[in-house]
């Protein structure tokens, strides 16, 4: 029953997603860090007071405190722009250089648009002669 346990725990996907959490968790204190302490205060001193907590709506006996949710939106925006800018961008971008390295062993034939080895000289599909790639 513990040697199960064990191997359930030692599975590469367990393994892998514990290291995810761990580092998931680490570069959301960067992140938050980058928002709270660099782009909040850049922000200040453009625009002003960056703190729109203290905005609130009166109803009736009610309080809505639309600013609380003003900040929270805000933060999420600006965590969302640095993750995209500092790291889906450069991923794709260093993505597609190595991507383009890769040799195509396939490609679409003209008349069909199915997809035929490179090195084809007839399609399997619609028979169509085609000029191979070299």
């Amino acid at each position: 029953m513990l040697s199960g346990f064990k191997k359930f725990l030692m599975r590469g996907n367990v393994v892998e997603l514990a290291i995810a959490v761990v580092i998931g968790a680490a570069f959301t204190a960067i992140v938050n860090s980058f928002v709270k302490d660099v782009l909040t205060p850049l922000i200040a001193a453009i625009g002003g007071q960056p703190d729109f907590s203290g905005l609130t709506l009166r109803i009736g006996a009610g309080e809505i405190r639309y600013g609380l949710f003003l900040n929270a939106l805000i933060a999420f925006l600006m965590v969302a722009a640095v993750i995209y800018f500092l790291v889906v961008r450069p991923y794709e971008r260093i993505s597609a250089r190595f991507a383009a390295r890769e040799e195509a062993t396939h490609r679409e034939c003209p008349e069909c648009l199915s997809e035929i080895p490179s090195a084809a000289v007839r399609c399997a599909q619609c028979t169509a002669q085609v000029t191979p790639a070299l």
